[in-house]
């Protein structure tokens, strides 16, 4: 392409560029300086000179977050159609369609009554009212973390380092938006009263969300993502709740999501050993107990024993912690050693002829595929 060359004065030019390099230089050396001295200075901690983040591009951690996040997007159109969401392409509608063309009689029924007002009939027709109202007490306890899991994540983008770590995070932005709000029509068209959030969960959550720098990922990726993990497992093989496997392999991510950074910035010995923090790690987690024992009659109605379902959670979750280096006050042999007997002690106290079990070692995860998932990321622990 030809462009007309216009004049111009070169040394008003150069002049200009003396006067911004001047200016550049004192702004930057005032920024360092209260930056040093805690004071303010540059909020951003992104690397200009290299068109990067500050610690670098964190490619791999960007193809195994960012890239593969991208990839496994789900579109909820899709996955709940009868749904009120239309989040799919022109593209992929046309796709759709021709799957549509393509199906047998019998295909095409079962399509049509999934895709209409029908879908909650299915839900009246497979479960009790008892039962639908555990399953949404169970639900909307993680749709509420889910809220606060949107916040905590969109609050650890200033936190992290690298191109890679930020994209990561970014990615978990929108897949916890995404979960927030396609989990609540789920839950809603269960057509029961959605409780509040209790206060044991409400403590967990609001300590996550205050929690300095990196314990934010502790407490959201760590504890707060294995439980919804293990929520998704256990309900994701039930008639018209199969959309939580994806929930669930979105969530198998995010729980990584910690091990990968610290594996490239790893926590400071001071940030693992800390005293202090090792003590408020713990108290985010210790209300996830009497959490569970408050949720004892859903998960029994649904006939789940809910100290399998405790002591998976807190197993996954120490494994976890351990792995990306968050200590706790005690070691993780110590604190199974706790949970069981604090599991068994209740079970004593509030069940006829209980007899000791090792509830650490249970498995409530249901489903081939959610079981090969969590494999993946727990291997031996699982």
């Amino acid at each position: 392409m030809h462009f007309q060359k216009l004049p111009y004065n070169e040394r008003a030019a150069r002049a200009n560029r003396v006067v911004e390099d001047a200016t550049n230089r004192a702004v930057r050396g005032v920024d360092k300086v209260l930056g040093q001295m805690h004071l303010g200075g540059r909020a951003a901690e992104y690397d200009d000179e290299h068109y990067e983040f500050l610690g670098g591009p964190s490619d791999s951690m960007r193809r195994k977050h960012y890239d593969r996040s991208l990839h496994l997007l789900w579109k909820a159109e899709q996955m709940l159609p009868w749904s009120t969401f239309h989040d799919a392409t022109d593209d992929e509608r046309a796709l759709m369609e021709m799957a549509e063309k393509a199906m047998r009689d019998d295909e095409k029924v079962q399509r049509d009554r999934i895709t209409s007002a029908e879908f909650r009939a299915l839900l009246n027709r497979e479960y009790t009212p008892d039962q639908k109202r555990a399953i949404v007490a169970i639900l909307s306890a993680i749709g509420h973390g889910e809220a606060y899991a949107w916040l905590v994540s969109a609050s650890m983008l200033p936190e992290v380092k690298s191109t890679g770590a930020k994209a990561a995070v970014t990615m978990q932005v929108m897949e916890e938006a995404k979960h927030f709000v396609v989990l609540r029509e789920l839950v809603q068209a269960f057509e029961v009263e959605v409780p509040r959030l209790q206060v044991w969960e409400y403590l967990i959550l609001e300590s996550s969300l205050k929690a300095r720098g990196l314990d934010r990922f502790f407490g959201m990726n760590v504890l707060i993502e294995t439980i919804a993990l293990s929520i998704f497992g256990l309900l994701a093989d039930k008639p018209g709740l199969e959309v939580l496997r994806l929930f669930h392999l979105d969530e198998s991510r995010h729980t990584a999501l910690p091990y990968n950074y610290t594996k490239e910035f790893p926590l400071t010995r001071w940030d693992r050993r800390n005293p202090v923090r090792r003590l408020r790690r713990l108290q985010m987690v210790l209300p996830a107990l009497p959490f569970v024992m408050r949720m004892e009659p859903e998960l029994c109605e649904l006939g789940i024993e809910p100290f399998d379902f405790a002591g998976s959670v807190m197993r996954k979750v120490m494994t976890l912690a351990d792995r990306a280096g968050f200590d706790l006050p005690t070691s993780s042999a110590s604190l199974a050693r706790f949970f069981n007997e604090v599991f068994n002690g209740y079970c004593r106290a509030t069940r006829d002829g209980h007899v000791w079990k090792d509830f650490m070692r249970a498995e409530t995860t249901n489903g081939v595929e959610t079981s090969a998932v969590e494999r993946e990321i727990f291997g031996a622990a699982s």
